[in-house]
């Protein structure tokens, strides 16, 4: 089994590898190449953003800059996926988001790991793990996202969040480390922010 394929399998592996930089480095030109469009460009940034991708659904918009290992090779979007800027996707394997999400600012969803014992550090070995979120959930400004992570659906994370266990489905998740604060519930269908009413006669 070559490097390549070891990305994929969670084994240890040199990300250095001849044949995985060849490949790597034609993604990163293409991100560079999506960074540099202008506001205008939605419709180029929609068909850059499909060869870009693993899978990307319909509605999904990402705010420049996006930063990626692999440029987004690897990551598999539903539809109506909101990004804003400064998304970060260590895509070194696969990254899968369900419909309906939306990411804050600076959020980082990371797969990769490197080992605890220096010796292999040094010679920059590196393992990935997957990361999975469900379906209409929020990830606040700042959130980190750690190597093998599932999120749930309907979930948010809260800002400034370092998820580094699953967390599960209809559920406020925050702090570092993260954890589930309660469920999501009829008093948020009342209320969206503090004592606010939502009046839904105006929506």
């Amino acid at each position: 089994m070559g490097m390549k394929e070891r990305m994929h399998t969670g084994e240890i592996y040199d990300p250095n590898d001849e044949n995985v930089l060849k490949e790597q480095i034609i993604c990163l030109d293409r991100l560079y190449d999506f960074n540099n469009t202008r506001p205008t460009d939605l419709e180029k940034r929609g068909e850059m953003l499909k060869e870009m991708f693993a899978e990307i659904g319909e509605n999904c918009y990402i705010e420049p800059p996006l930063h990626s290992n692999w440029g987004g090779k690897h990551v598999h979007f539903g539809n109506n996926v909101y990004c804003n800027f400064n998304l970060t996707l260590v895509d070194d394997t696969h990254i899968y988001v369900g419909d309906n999400v939306l990411f804050a600012p600076n959020v980082i969803v990371a797969t990769a790991g490197h080992p605890l014992d220096a010796d292999l550090r040094r010679k920059a070995y590196q393992y990935n793990m997957p990361v999975r979120i469900g379906n209409n959930c929020w990830i606040g400004a700042g959130a980190k996202i750690m190597p093998g992570v599932t999120i749930g659906d309907n979930t948010v994370i809260g800002a400034g969040s370092v998820v580094t266990k699953d967390i599960p489905s209809g559920v406020l998740a925050y702090g570092v480390p993260c954890r589930v604060a309660r469920e999501i519930g009829e008093h948020d269908r009342e209320y969206y922010f503090k004592d606010l009413k939502i009046d839904y006669g105006k929506l």
